[in-house]
C-alpha cells in the first residue's frame, strides 16, 4: 500500500471517539475533580495508552522512516510511555496535573492514529464519517472542548447535541 491508502493494524482500536471525549472532558474541568474520579480517568487513559501505542507504532512502521507524519506520531508515543511513568502525585492538584498530561497523550495518540489510518470518527456517536458525510468541526459545538479542529462531528450529531442541552 502507498502512503496515501488507508492502512489498518493488526490491532484495531474502537472507541476512537470515546476516548478522545474522555479526555477533552477531563481536560475542560476548571475546578479540581474528587480524587476518586481522578483515580478511574488515571485507570481509563493508562489503559487507553496501552491500546494506542502499539497501534500508532505498527502504522508509523507501515509508513516508513521517510514519512514525516509516522515519525511525528512516534515521538507522541515516546512521550505517552514517559507520562506512563510517572509516579502518583502527591496531592489532589498534582495528581490532576499528572492526569492532565495521560489526557493530553490519549488525545494527542487518537488524532496520531486517525490521521495514520486516515480514518475519521465522529466524537458524538463513535462512528466512522465517510466521504460525503457531512460534518462540522467539534470546537463549533463546544468551543472548550480541547479537541480543537482535529476532531470531527457529523452535522446530524451536533444538531442532536445542541438541541439536548
Amino acid at each position: 500500500m502507498t502512503a496515501t491508502q488507508p492502512q489498518t493494524p493488526d490491532c484495531p482500536i474502537t472507541g476512537i471517539g470515546s476516548m478522545r471525549s474522555n479526555a477533552a472532558w477531563f481536560l475542560d474541568q476548571v475546578t479540581l475533580p474528587r480524587h476518586g474520579l481522578v483515580a478511574l480517568f488515571a485507570q481509563d487513559f493508562t489503559r487507553n495508552l496501552n491500546d494506542l501505542m502499539p497501534c500508532v507504532e505498527q502504522l508509523a512502521a507501515l509508513r516508513g522512516a521517510d514519512d514525516v507524519p509516522a515519525q511525528v506520531a512516534l515521538v507522541g508515543v515516546g512521550e505517552a510511555r514517559r507520562r506512563l511513568t510517572e509516579p502518583e502525585a502527591a496531592g489532589l492538584s498534582g495528581e490532576v496535573a499528572r492526569v492532565r498530561r495521560l489526557a493530553r497523550s490519549v488525545r494527542c495518540l487518537c488524532d496520531h492514529y486517525d490521521a495514520l489510518t486516515a480514518v475519521r470518527t465522529c466524537v458524538a456517536c463513535d462512528r466512522s464519517i465517510e466521504n460525503g458525510d457531512d460534518t462540522v468541526p467539534y470546537d463549533q459545538i463546544s468551543p472548550t472542548a480541547g479537541g480543537g479542529r482535529s476532531a470531527l462531528i457529523h452535522a446530524g450529531c451536533a444538531k442532536r447535541a445542541r438541541f439536548s442541552r
